[in-house]
């Protein structure tokens, strides 16, 4: 079963068993991936729809960090319970021991020598962790690593 199916019957599930927060979660969800197929006029795959639901849980992790600061817990804690839901359609999380492995294997596949290689060495990152961790942290810890070598 497709990602883009398994959203679908999770929608139908949240409806017969009432569960307003989740099902509007579900439904965002299904316009964006709608909204990116006709914008980009094609059909959406696993990789994107879990590129759309990456970048979505991020937005919310923004969003709740915003209404937090802004002494508005309400909302924040709304923005967390859609997190938790659209984090469902996420692959497992890379650890860090991971994520360390794959910046070192990275590094090696580019040939990288120094900080001046940091968007070759990404460019071979992306897809390997693409869903599986949070690419900011990852570009960090590269950066640093870069900056040791």
């Amino acid at each position: 079963m497709t990602l883009k199916n398994r959203i679908n019957e999770d929608m139908k599930a949240a409806m017969r068993a009432r569960e307003a927060e989740r099902l509007s979660a579900i439904r965002m969800l299904q316009a964006a991936i709608r909204q990116r197929e006709i914008d980009e006029r094609v059909e959406a795959d696993d990789a994107l729809v879990i590129g759309i639901v990456d970048k979505l849980v991020k937005q919310r992790r923004d969003s709740a960090t915003q209404y937090e600061q802004a002494g508005r817990p309400e909302l924040a804690a709304r923005e967390r319970a859609e997190i938790d839901v659209l984090s469902a359609y996420l692959p497992r999380q890379a650890s860090a021991d991971e994520v360390a492995a794959e910046i070192e294997a990275a590094i090696a596949a580019a040939g990288a020598t120094g900080p001046q290689d940091m968007g070759r060495v990404m460019g071979v990152l992306k897809p390997r962790l693409a869903g599986r961790a949070d690419m900011a942290q990852v570009s960090s810890q590269l950066r640093s690593r870069l900056a040791a070598s």
